[in-house]
């Protein structure tokens, strides 16, 4: 049924572009949900050690309850929830109150589609692709989240660390070995920078939920991308923080989410990554 979207380029660039504009609009739910439901969690565990009555709460996850205006409150049809056609349709207003609504939703699913567009042209109908467009979607929701709560779900980046292994136990982006090392390589490098940097100054650099990031980008790339990946996200990182203090006045105490930096540069890695430690090790001196 699908030989024919296989095996004409145009058609299976098309199909993985409009699937992953669906999952753009999906992701902006994850982002939204995860970190209420996260809140739950620790506010029914609090209540449970200190035999507390629990909190009657109405059923809450990624399914229930379905999408409604949050200023009306009125359920979103259908034909409302089509990725960015939808939002141009209502002229990026609630079609029952009119409320404006954010931009960030059509952006995230339009990134989201032209992202798995650029997985889907670079490595055509392979296993390859339909690993990526999985490290992509995760990618995508984790610097979402970063972005608004300064948190890295285990609930995201553990699977994510699972998918990256068991998809080179067919040796599809680097070995199982690599990848068993990049995992432990990755989590051990930013865990190690946490403590000496807690050690020196008394304060908390990054999360945990960075250290597994890292692994996780480790164990789809293998242990050889991490310099680079580190490299690369450093560096934009230290770009932007220091941007954001001397263009916008931003107080240099508050923290800058990481991992957002460390989702973009593994994605590049994952693209073109050979041509990157090829990069990094002509100019370190290496070869």
């Amino acid at each position: 049924m699908f030989d024919p979207i296989l095996q004409n380029p145009l058609a299976f660039a098309a199909s993985v572009f409009i699937l992953s504009l669906c999952i753009g609009s999906f992701l902006n739910v994850v982002a939204y949900r995860i970190p209420i439901m996260l809140k739950r969690d620790v506010e029914a565990d609090y209540l449970a050690l200190t035999e507390q009555k629990p909190k009657e709460h109405t059923p809450f996850n990624l399914m229930v309850p379905n999408s409604a205006c949050p200023s009306c409150g009125s359920a979103i049809k259908a034909w409302q929830n089509i990725p960015v056609i939808s939002y141009l349709l209502l002229k990026g207003k609630c079609a029952n109150c009119s409320t404006k609504i954010s931009m960030r939703y059509p952006i995230v699913e339009f990134v989201t589609g032209l992202l798995g567009l650029m997985v889907a042209v670079q490595f055509g109908p392979t296993m390859q692709t339909a690993g990526l467009l999985v490290f992509t979607y995760f990618l995508v929701a984790l610097t979402l989240i970063d972005f608004d709560e300064y948190l890295l779900p285990d609930n995201i980046t553990i699977p994510l660390i699972w998918i990256g292994l068991l998809f080179n136990v067919f040796n599809t982006y680097t070995t199982l070995e690599n990848a068993v090392f990049g995992a432990v390589a990755g989590y051990l490098s930013l865990w190690s920078i946490y403590w000496l940097f807690k050690l020196l100054t008394g304060k908390e650099g990054m999360g945990f939920g960075d250290f597994k990031l890292l692994a996780a980008i480790g164990a789809f790339l293998g242990w050889q991308t991490l310099p680079v990946v580190i490299l690369m996200s450093s560096a934009v990182g230290a770009v932007v923080g220091i941007t954001l203090i001397i263009a916008l006045g931003r107080d240099k105490n508050i923290p800058i989410p990481f991992g957002p930096y460390l989702a973009a540069a593994g994605w590049i890695s994952a693209m073109w990554g050979e041509q990157l430690i090829d990069l990094y090790l002509r100019m370190s001196g290496i070869r």
